[in-house]
């Protein structure tokens, strides 16, 4: 079993012999001489076990492991020391330390202490995965900028209310999170959450998955079909970029919301639906609008309360927080164990400016582990990213942006459309008429 381990102790012969004792077990062991050290450290690498000495020149070892589990709680702690302080083992029990050794005594007995503590550590992470990959509601939100913690905040207001709930921003900001969120934070949660991308079907398809189809209604209608305004009954019903819903569609939507009730395609019989809406758009519905896009009723119907999401390069503080969450994530889908990030891999991704946002993040991270060398997320893993200032492209312009974009994720896919739409989260036709519109063909 490998892992990540960190000694911290002041006798420099000592920190050396246990280093090279643990090195011969195939651990990847780091060592520092003082608490701060040993602090940097574990900001910079992802540890499982810390080994510390209880007299540190900086830090008394019993009030280091309540600071290190403070901040790094999936992190197992055993403290040595050269007396065999009943009271300080103790109160470092207490404190959350695995176990207390007294230096001098069987020195074959750390190997095994160390393969426990390892073993409770790997322990600690799956849970915590598995915990992570079932985060309902608010707690699925990371990130602690100013930004983020306001939009969270007015989710978290809104998600009592029954009211109508519009999230704004680029692509890739998170707004099924925040929807989902909203869901779980209101009194609906015990029914269904159905979601809908209104750019990834043609007029009548997404006619059908909404409203439902009578037999024959329509050619490939081959039998009834309950649409998804049906299924959200006593629930909620997300439809995210709606500014992409064909307008024929919008007047249909707009006396669902007023009335609450709906007619299946090729039914007479009207049918009722008690349930809350969360739009979702990337566009400016205002100026959609102006361009008869966009039904002016149907807009301020669905702007009761508007929650506009950050874009990532707004809330770069949060880029760690999210990256270890992806790196989490996939590693466990990929099997990995003991993933060490270099603290030049941050570096780097701080310097891109991520267009494509969470979503790219997202992406980049699941990349980067599948190229990994030797267990460790570094430079070689990751895109070039220039810091040349986006300004001399014109980045004013949306449409400038979104063509470089859909470039970048074209790339990305080696050409692939449909993956690339996929990724975009817009319909294959939408696609095709941007790359005519970019001159991208």
């Amino acid at each position: 079993m490998s892992g990540n381990i960190l000694i911290i102790d002041d006798e420099i012969k000592l920190l050396k012999l246990l280093g090279m004792i643990l090195s011969q077990e195939n651990f990847n062991v780091k060592e520092a001489s003082t608490a701060r050290s040993a602090m940097t450290m574990l900001e910079q690498y992802d540890f499982d076990v810390v080994l510390s000495d209880v007299r540190l020149p900086d830090a008394f070892g019993v009030d280091l492991v309540k600071a290190i589990k403070t901040k790094y709680p999936l992190q197992e702690i055993i403290l040595m020391t050269a007396f065999g302080n009943i009271t300080d083992a103790v109160q470092a029990m207490k404190n959350g330390a695995y176990d207390y050794l007294v230096k001098g005594d069987d020195n074959e007995k750390i190997i095994p202490l160390v393969y426990k503590a390892l073993e409770k550590a790997k322990d600690n992470k799956s849970k915590n995965i598995q915990k992570g990959s079932t985060q309902k509601g608010f707690s699925q939100i990371i990130g602690n900028s100013p930004a983020i913690l306001q939009a969270k905040k007015l989710a978290e207001k809104v998600a009592l209310t029954d009211a109508t709930v519009l999230l704004t921003g680029e692509t890739g900001t998170g707004k099924e999170v925040f929807a989902n969120a909203l869901h779980e934070g209101s009194e609906r949660r015990k029914h269904h959450f159905v979601a809908i991308n209104c750019s990834a079907f043609s007029k009548e398809i997404l006619e059908s998955e909404l409203f439902g189809h009578k037999q024959g209604s329509f050619t490939g209608a081959v039998k009834d079909k309950k649409g998804l305004v049906e299924e959200a009954d006593g629930g909620t019903l997300f439809l995210d970029e709606i500014g992409e819903m064909p307008i024929e569609l919008q007047a249909k939507l707009l006396r669902v919301l007023e009335t609450k009730e709906f007619m299946k395609m090729g039914e007479t019989k009207v049918s009722k639906s008690d349930f809350r809406l969360i739009a979702a758009t990337n566009r400016n519905l205002e100026e959609e609008i102006q361009q008869g896009h966009f039904r002016e009723d149907l807009y301020f119907r669905l702007n009761v309360f508007e929650i506009n999401l950050p874009p990532l390069r707004e809330r770069k503080e949060d880029l760690k927080m999210l990256a270890k969450n992806f790196i989490d994530i996939f590693s466990q889908k990929l099997h990995l164990i003991s993933v060490e990030v270099s603290p030049e891999y941050y570096k780097i991704l701080e310097k891109n400016n991520w267009k494509g946002n969470i979503r790219e993040l997202r992406n980049t991270i699941e990349r980067s582990l599948i190229l990994i060398d030797n267990n460790t997320l570094d430079a070689k893993s990751l895109p070039v990213y220039s810091e040349k200032a986006t300004g001399e492209k014109d980045s004013l312009s949306i449409k400038s942006l979104e063509k470089e974009h859909i470039q970048k994720v074209l790339q990305y896919t080696k050409g692939n459309k449909a993956e690339a739409a996929r990724l975009l989260e817009i319909g294959i036709a939408t696609l095709y008429r941007k790359l005519e519109e970019y001159e991208l063909r």
